[in-house]
C-alpha cells in the first residue's frame, strides 16, 4: 500500500519566554541589567509541562516522532491537552518547519487547524473559497465546479457574500471544514474545531470523512471525543509530553490511554491540582457515597466546578465508559438541561440518572467543562463504578449477563392469541 505520510524522527524546538518584543526602554532596561549582572526584567517565566529541555532557554514541543501513514487512512490522534497533538498537525501543514527528522507527504493537504484558518477576515466568504482553492493549486474553473456542495454543506449561503470577520464561530468552522474537505487535496487535516458546530453538523463532517477516506485520500483527525475517534478511525496514535507512546486499532489504543490517566486522575483530584474541576463523585439516591450499585438503581454523578473569572455558557457532561467497550453513555448539559447557567465561583452540577439500564460490569466516569469554543479541563478516569445483577423485572428470574448486550430494556409485552 502507498504511504501518503512518512515521518522520520521528527522534533519541534521552542524557545521558553519572551522572544523580541520590546519598547526602546524596554531594551534599554534589559541592556542596563545586562551590564550589572542582574536578570532579564523583562522575562517571562516557561513552563516545561514533562517534556526535556534542550539548553536553559528551550523545550521539546515534539521529540523524535516516527510515523508512516498509509494513503486511504483516517488516523486518530489522542492526548492530553499539551501533548503536542497541533504542534504535529502544523508541521505536516506546513505552518512551521521540524527542528530535526524529516517529513514526506505525497499530494496536497488541507488544513483547519482553528477557527478561521486559512480564511482573510476582510474578504467574502465566497472569495475566501476561491482563495483557498487557489492555495491548492486549484484553477477557478475547478473551483467553481464545487463551490454548490461547499455552500450546501456549509449551510451558509445566505452569508456567502458577506464579510468573515461578520460570521460566527460556528459559522466559520463550517465554512472551513466544507473548503478543507470539499477542494482537491489528498490529505485532510482536521482538529478539535468541529467542538464548535452542534450535533447535526459534526454529524455531516464525520460522514465527509469518511466519504474522503473511501475515496482513496487519507484524513488526520484530533479529537478529545474518544467515541468519535473509535467509530470514524481506522488507526490512532497517542501522544504525550512531545512523544509517541502508542499506537494500533483505535479501541486498543484508547483503552491504554485512558487506563493510563485514571490513576493520575484521581491523584490531581486529591491533591487539588486540577483546574475547574474540583471535586467528583457517585451517590445513591439518598446521597450516600457508593462505588458499587445493582443494575436498575439510580446513580448520582456530583462535580464541583471552579472559576475566575466566570465562565459564561458553559458546557459540562460525563463520559461512562466501559472496558474493552468504550463509550456506554453521555449525560451532557448541551442536550439535557434547558436553562442558562455560569461557573461563577464555587459551583456544584448533579446528573441524576434513575433506573440505570446498563449491564453488569465495570464502568468508568470522564468528566468535561468546556468554554463557548473551548475545552477548559477533562478529567480521564474521575470516577469508577460497578453494577452488579439483580431482579430487574421483577419476574423472580435473574438475566443472564452474556446474553443481555450492554443494556437491558424495559419494554411492555401485548400477546394476541386470538388471530385465528
Amino acid at each position: 500500500m502507498l504511504n501518503a505520510i512518512q515521518l522520520e524522527n521528527v522534533g519541534k524546538v521552542y524557545r521558553l519566554g519572551e522572544i523580541g518584543s520590546s519598547t526602546i526602554s524596554g531594551d534599554l532596561s534589559r541592556v542596563w541589567a545586562r551590564l550589572r549582572k542582574k536578570p532579564d526584567p523583562l522575562a517571562q517565566v516557561g513552563v516545561v509541562n514533562e517534556r526535556e529541555r534542550v539548553g536553559g532557554e528551550s523545550v521539546w514541543a515534539l521529540k523524535d516522532i516516527s510515523l508512516t501513514v498509509p494513503r486511504g487512512t483516517i488516523l486518530g490522534i489522542v492526548g492530553r491537552n499539551g501533548a503536542g497533538k497541533s504542534t504535529l498537525l502544523k508541521l505536516l501543514s506546513r505552518i512551521t518547519a521540524p527542528s530535526t527528522g524529516t517529513i514526506r507527504m505525497k499530494g496536497r493537504i488541507a488544513s483547519l487547524l482553528e477557527v478561521g484558518t486559512g480564511f482573510h477576515p476582510e474578504l467574502t466568504g465566497r472569495e475566501n473559497v476561491y482563495l483557498n482553492g487557489a492555495i491548492l493549486g486549484m484553477t477557478r474553473q475547478e473551483i467553481t465546479r464545487k463551490l454548490d456542495e461547499i455552500v450546501e454543506f456549509s449551510g451558509c449561503a445566505k452569508y456567502l457574500d458577506t464579510p468573515v470577520k461578520r460570521y460566527s464561530s460556528g459559522m466559520t468552522v463550517r465554512l472551513g471544514f466544507a473548503v478543507a474537505a470539499y477542494l482537491e487535496c489528498e490529505i485532510l487535516v482536521v482538529d478539535e474545531v468541529l467542538a464548535v458546530g452542534d450535533a447535526e453538523f459534526q454529524r455531516k463532517c464525520i460522514g465527509r470523512m469518511q466519504d474522503v477516506a473511501h475515496s482513496g485520500r487519507t484524513v488526520l483527525f484530533v479529537s478529545h471525543n474518544m467515541g468519535s475517534v473509535e467509530t470514524l478511525c481506522t488507526d490512532a496514535i497517542a501522544i504525550h509530553a512531545g512523544q509517541l507512546i502508542d499506537s494500533g486499532k483505535p479501541q486498543a489504543v484508547i483503552e491504554r490511554y485512558l487506563n493510563s490517566h485514571s490513576e493520575e486522575t484521581v491523584s490531581r483530584l486529591l491533591s487539588g491540582k486540577t483546574s475547574h474541576i474540583k471535586s467528583f463523585r457517585l451517590c445513591d439516591s439518598e446521597g450516600d457515597e457508593r462505588s458499587s450499585f445493582f443494575v436498575g438503581d439510580t446513580i448520582v454523578f456530583e462535580a464541583e466546578l471552579s472559576a475566575h473569572p466566570s465562565v459564561q455558557e458553559p458546557r459540562f457532561g460525563f463520559v461512562i465508559s466501559k472496558s474493552g467497550v468504550g463509550r456506554i453513555a453521555t449525560l451532557h448539559t448541551d442536550i439535557q438541561y434547558n436553562e442558562r447557567w455560569q461557573v461563577e465561583g464555587r459551583t456544584r452540577v448533579r446528573a441524576v440518572w434513575r433506573d440505570v439500564p446498563l449491564n453488569v460490569g465495570e464502568y468508568r466516569v470522564d468528566a468535561s467543562l468546556w468554554g463557548f469554543d473551548r475545552e477548559l479541563e477533562t478529567l480521564l478516569g474521575c470516577g469508577q463504578f460497578s453494577l452488579e445483577m439483580r431482579d430487574v423485572y421483577g419476574t423472580g428470574l435473574l438475566p443472564d449477563p452474556s446474553f443481555q448486550g450492554h443494556v437491558l430494556p424495559r419494554a411492555r409485552w401485548e400477546i394476541d392469541n386470538t388471530l385465528s
